[in-house]
């Protein structure tokens, strides 16, 4: 005897084409065609998401911060930013990125100073710590991440980061929207 409620309701491992075709037979003209991309991405985005955080966690450090330290590590020496280029590269509000440096300067990875000449701007400057900090965390993040894409070829890789960037520019261009942010946030 089985169980009627397994034939009808979705496990976390069943098949998307199992959901798209449960969607054509209960609502039969709905539009399914988006399953098939748009389920496996949330839930890449989550399995990706929830395992970074877990390499975080081990390195004790938290997205946000090191989000901070990789644009300034990124931006080359001297390793200084004014807080509005924190904001425009990190995709993020003033506010966001004025509670990370606090954070940030509290913990000595960055220090801030006023501009030379512009009474309103603050300059972040990267600190040996922070970029020992940096340096360390993004080896283990980005080879976590490369070890858990070599299920897909070179080719395969270069083939799925063109047709990702496609579709990201031209859903961006629909919503008017060009913001990034972590998964399930504003």
């Amino acid at each position: 005897m089985t169980d009627s409620t397994s034939a009808t309701a979705p496990t976390a491992d069943h098949p998307v084409a199992e959901i798209a075709a449960a969607w054509q037979r209960e609502r039969p003209g709905t539009p399914v065609s988006s399953i098939g991309i748009v389920t496996p991405i949330w839930r890449l985005a989550k399995l990706l998401g929830d395992d970074r955080r877990r390499v975080l966690a081990r390195a004790a450090v938290d997205a946000a911060t090191l989000d901070l330290l990789s644009v300034l590590r990124r931006s080359g020496p001297p390793y200084t930013l004014s807080t509005r280029e924190l904001s425009g590269r990190s995709l993020v509000t003033a506010g966001a990125i004025s509670q990370r440096v606090t954070r940030a300067e509290r913990d000595g990875l960055v220090t801030r100073r006023p501009g030379a000449g512009r009474p309103r701007t603050v300059l972040v400057h990267l600190t040996d710590a922070g970029h020992a900090l940096v340096e360390a965390t993004v080896d283990q993040v980005l080879t976590r991440e490369a070890d858990l894409l070599t299920g897909l070829s070179a080719e395969q890789q270069r083939q799925l980061t063109e047709l990702l960037e496609v579709l990201l520019r031209d859903v961006q261009q629909r919503l008017g929207d060009d913001r990034i942010t972590h998964v399930g946030h504003d």
